[in-house]
């Protein structure tokens, strides 16, 4: 079996590559890496690895990664979804595509959503002329010092005297850890076929930020106090962050989700691969000893 990655090297992408060790993959692990790229985890995984040094936005690059592949595991985020359907297509793959997406499709703001819901929508000319398609859609990815969301979280309540919140914090999420996905991604890749075009993969409960906030200061042993602030005035200040970054720094999307709930099921990944994340708690109380270890 060649099993044709994409995003290997990346957060969630880490986590995946030791379901593979720990299961035994005995295919051929076939990687798109960059040059720059730190790949002395693959080098020393064991496995039958064969990397394909390239860009993930050059589509010959993207043929050598997926020709004669039976299998794709597409980890590195949606935008680069349709080159990617391209490829498979001129290289005529036939077997499991996965691909990783996002539930920010579900987004009620246009600026947060649209993008991703054309994206999906060019994609059903490949559903429809019958790729065996499977889309996971994780929630707020957490985990370790890695991520882009809780740790931001940590280190703001430890470093601010009171920890704004949009709604009083009232909005609900359900994070889920890059440990699970890691197995998630596995469990899923590693089936010819599943009934379902795509899975939600989240947390194993739901909690509000605030809540969320409350526990990171019960972990880091301080009391988190709290002022409430408004939708625009976030929304506004993240718009002034990145027109001074010339774009580099565009955190509009995540401000404009602050306020919104982000809470859905799993219950099809359970049913259909076998998807149980860990405790949610365990995992947080990880990630800020984690982050207090670093910080020492």
């Amino acid at each position: 079996m060649i099993l044709a990655v994409t995003g290997i090297t990346g957060h969630t992408g880490g986590y995946f590559l030791q379901e593979l060790i720990r299961n035994g993959f005995d295919g051929t692990l076939r990687v798109l890496v960059r040059e720059t790229s730190d790949t002395r985890a693959l080098d020393a995984s064991g496995l039958q690895v064969e990397k394909v040094v390239g860009d993930i936005h050059n589509p010959d690059d993207l043929f050598r990664l997926v020709s004669g592949a039976d299998s794709v595991l597409h980890i590195a985020g949606i935008r680069d979804t349709l080159p990617l359907m391209a490829a498979i297509e001129k290289a005529g793959v036939k077997g499991h595509i996965v691909l990783v997406h996002t539930t920010g499709i579900y987004s009620r703001f246009r600026m947060a959503s649209g993008e991703y819901k054309e994206i999906e929508q060019a994609l059903q000319a490949y559903i429809d002329k019958g790729y065996n398609i499977t889309i996971l859609r994780p929630t707020m990815i957490f985990g370790d010092l890695c991520d882009r969301n809780i740790h931001k979280f940590i280190r703001m309540v430890d470093t601010l005297p009171v920890m704004p919140q949009v709604r009083f914090g009232r909005a609900r999420i359900q994070p889920v850890n890059a440990r699970d996905l890691g197995r998630a991604y596995y469990q899923c890749v590693m089936k010819e076929k599943l009934p379902e075009l795509d899975y939600v993969v989240s947390g194993s409960r739901e909690l509000t930020l605030r809540e969320l906030c409350s526990l990171i200061g019960i972990y880091l042993g301080k009391k988190t106090r709290f002022v409430n602030v408004s939708t625009p005035a976030v929304v506004g200040c993240m718009w002034c962050v990145k027109e001074l970054s010339g774009g580099k720094i565009d955190y509009v999307e995540k401000a404009l989700r602050l306020g919104e709930d982000r809470v859905f099921s799993h219950a099809a990944a359970a049913r259909d691969f076998g998807f149980e994340p860990e405790p949610f708690d365990v995992g947080l109380k990880r990630e800020v000893e984690e982050y207090l270890h670093a910080k020492h």
